[in-house]
């Protein structure tokens, strides 16, 4: 017995689904105010990285 595979792209798919879930999860709750005040500065000092950080490498299209 074997089930049908997973192939690369539905799975690749369906883990940025479930990112994207919880980063507007995480937005709305930033939003709102619900967030405890350690994770705002965590985030923020994020944001701060990103910011000056290089961008990543992208292959040619």
């Amino acid at each position: 017995m074997s089930a049908p595979a997973v192939t690369r792209a539905e799975a690749i798919a369906a883990a940025r689904a479930v990112l994207d879930a919880a980063r507007a999860r995480r937005d709305r709750d930033r939003a709102a105010g619900l967030l405890p005040a350690e994770v705002e500065v965590k985030l923020r000092r994020l944001e701060r990285q990103q910011a000056t950080a290089p961008a990543p490498y992208q292959a040619a299209a």
